[in-house]
């Protein structure tokens, strides 16, 4: 498996973490459906990809809509190869604060949208990628018996590990994600399909460039090396060694600076 001519669908693919995945796969040759919400932010594709990128909106817990973006990779590209699960969500609230007990219906968005989610993306991706290996399928014309015909790269956090105090709903999501790994690596080992999930620390997103300069400084700070916050890209370019690497899998790999979080 190689990024180059490959068929990329990525959740969450019009900004952040998505979308620079999106641009990596993009510039080494792949095609992509970038599913999301919303489309994707100004700057995240240039003219120069033209057919190659297909955008459907798409709400990753809803079977309909998650299926439509699915079944747009398959119409318009052929087949697909690699599954990137970047949509979530990260909100922060205390399980006892101030204003009385943790919401109920916001934990259970949290776990519906970053764990649920992931699944329901999996669940039927995968079919796709059997169908793309498959004898009359548009499988790869080099495909070897030991390749692999399927790649999913999972999104977790390493709040999965030193979930923080307000991160009770957040963490638990995560930490669901990064559960599933090893399970669905042995189960989808039979159809030659890998799963890995990616677990990064603080990163320059959408969410943390929103806050004051002073307060992203303090974050890059506190990351042991390189003392800054991650980015985007080198998110994008851990997945593109996920994907070249057939040895690689049913593992979470943290990608975070060496970062371990504080309590708060």
């Amino acid at each position: 498996m190689q990024v180059q001519d490959s068929v990329f669908l990525i959740t969450g693919g019009s900004s952040g973490l998505g979308a620079a995945t999106a641009r990596m796969a993009l510039d080494a040759g792949a095609r992509v459906v970038i599913a999301d919400l919303a489309p994707p932010r100004e700057g995240v594709l240039t003219p120069q990809d033209g057919e190659r990128v297909a955008y459907v909106q798409t709400n990753v817990v809803d079977e309909a809509s998650a299926q439509a973006a699915v079944d747009t990779a398959v119409q318009r590209f052929g087949r697909l190869d690699v599954l990137v699960n970047a949509a979530g969500i990260g909100p922060a609230e205390k399980i006892h604060g101030k204003n009385g007990p943790h919401r109920l219906d916001s934990f259970s968005r949290t776990i519906q949208v970053n764990l649920i989610g992931t699944f329901n993306m999996m669940r039927l991706a995968v079919p796709a990628m059997i169908a793309s290996g498959s004898p009359g399928g548009a499988a790869r014309p080099e495909a070897h018996p030991e390749d692999s015909q399927g790649v999913i790269v999972n999104t977790a956090s390493v709040a999965a590990f030193d979930g923080q105090i307000g991160q009770a709903a957040y963490a638990a999501s995560k930490g669901g994600v990064v559960a599933m790994t090893l399970p669905a690596a042995r189960e989808l080992a039979r159809d030659r399909i890998r799963v890995m999930t990616i677990a990064p620390g603080i990163f320059e997103t959408p969410m943390l460039l929103g806050l004051p300069q002073e307060v992203q400084d303090s974050l890059g700070r506190s990351v042991p090396h390189p003392a800054r916050l991650g980015r985007p890209a080198e998110y994008a370019a851990l997945v593109r060694s996920i994907v070249d690497n057939d040895y690689l899998n049913g593992e979470v790999i943290r990608i975070d600076g060496g970062i371990r979080m504080a309590a708060k």
